[in-house]
């Protein structure tokens, strides 16, 4: 409340809004791992559950508070897949608008450690894909975008 000079308040208005609440999409923060083999394959995961249930994407998740995304994508390898990775260099941060929400994806390079195997705990199905391969499967919208960024990588 303002008080001008002749000391009477003036009745309380709200400052204009620039954009509404509803308007602002809530940003979720997320990892993802580009698993690659020796022979150059990547790995691709098959979402087996909610609102995009059967699409290709690459495995990950979330970051908790307090961790670094590549503590995050180390963790997420284990709940997800039961195994451990080597964390390499970032190749791309997504930034992408979902109906919901914001998602910023930083996605990054990594291999298993030797003598690991994955194990589906999450996935519907998983496929290791050539380079040429990436470009087929029917890929969630945000994944897009690294599929992209591998390709222009040349895989490397």
């Amino acid at each position: 409340m303002s008080i001008p000079e002749n000391g009477r308040e003036l009745p309380h208005q709200d400052a204009p809004r620039a954009e509404r609440c509803e308007d602002v999409k809530k940003t979720v923060r997320v990892v993802a791992a580009i698993l690659r083999r020796e022979d150059g394959k990547i790995f691709a995961t098959q979402r087996g559950y909610g609102e995009y249930k059967d699409g290709w994407e690459f495995p990950g998740g979330k970051i908790e508070p307090g961790e670094t995304p590549q503590q995050a994508l180390i963790r997420e390898i284990r709940e997800e897949l039961a195994a451990e990775i080597t964390v390499g260099a970032l190749l791309t941060t997504v930034e992408y608008d979902y109906p919901a929400f914001h998602l910023s994806m930083d996605c990054f390079w990594a291999e298993l450690v030797p003598g690991e195997e994955l194990h589906l705990l999450e996935h519907e199905s998983a496929k290791w894909v050539t380079l040429q391969e990436l470009e087929t499967l029917a890929w969630l919208p945000a994944d897009v975008e690294v599929v992209k960024a591998i390709v222009y990588n040349g895989g490397i």
